[in-house]
């Protein structure tokens, strides 16, 4: 299993991290890892997308749910039916995020042991034939930060690039929405940086730049899919004014 993880995830990826280093990342290994994650995160760009646009939608849909929770309580069956119709209208399914980390995870967990191995003269016996090693190595980023250490500045701007992302998920809070689901995503927005401080200040900043990097890139996507449910968000107003 280990040899087969390592052809069809760790070996390309490797190999992409080289190639960038060798071309047109200027030797700059911090740079060659901005281009990397951005590249693979444009390829999995339909997976993340759908798992932000139905992680983003279910949120806005959240006092329909309470609604026909609070209306069904007493009957599991109309419940369920209420709520599986209310997931049909807005064509959003409640487990496709789960599935849809699961596809990506292994490539994340790639990417992440990647980065935090960098590019090593013990590594290069993962190098295609045509594939060259670089003669010098530059763990460093734009000449200022050592990837091999840890940096500060780097988990600062990872964390607060993942809490501007988390807070652009968020639905626009109604007057006195105070349940459980909506506590939990606004405690997330705080708790989720948090924990990236934590995580990212015990480890190489190489970690810290990759974070960084597609936390960027969420953002931007975030916004591309706030504006689409901005403009389909007609039908959700009108059964807001409806269920009223």
């Amino acid at each position: 299993m280990g040899s087969f993880f390592n052809t069809i995830l760790y070996q390309p990826l490797f190999n992409a991290l080289v190639f960038l280093y060798n071309t047109i990342a200027f030797q700059d290994l911090g740079v060659a890892i901005v281009m990397l994650t951005v590249v693979v995160r444009v390829i999995l760009y339909p997976l993340f997308y759908k798992s932000f646009h139905n992680q983003t939608l279910m949120q806005k849909i959240q006092p329909h749910i309470q609604k026909i929770q609070h209306d069904h309580k007493g009957d599991r069956e109309k419940q369920a039916q209420a709520l599986m119709e209310l997931y049909r209208h807005h064509n959003v399914n409640p487990f496709s995020s789960f599935f849809l980390i699961l596809i990506q995870l292994p490539i994340l967990i790639t990417l992440y042991r990647l980065f935090l191995n960098g590019i090593s003269p013990e590594s290069f016996g993962n190098l295609y034939s045509f594939i060259i090693g670089p003669t010098e190595l530059n763990h460093s980023f734009l000449g200022l930060i050592d990837l091999q250490n840890k940096s500060i500045v780097i988990v600062v701007l990872a964390a607060a690039l993942q809490y501007f992302q988390g807070r652009m998920s968020l639905p626009k809070a109604t007057k006195g929405d105070s349940s459980p689901t909506s506590k939990v995503s606004r405690s997330m927005v705080i708790i989720g940086p948090i924990l990236t401080v934590g995580i990212l200040a015990t480890l190489p900043s190489a970690i810290g730049i990759y974070w960084f990097a597609s936390s960027a890139f969420s953002i931007a996507q975030q916004a591309i899919i706030n504006k689409q449910l901005n403009k389909g968000n007609g039908a959700i107003k009108g059964e807001n004014s409806k269920s009223s």
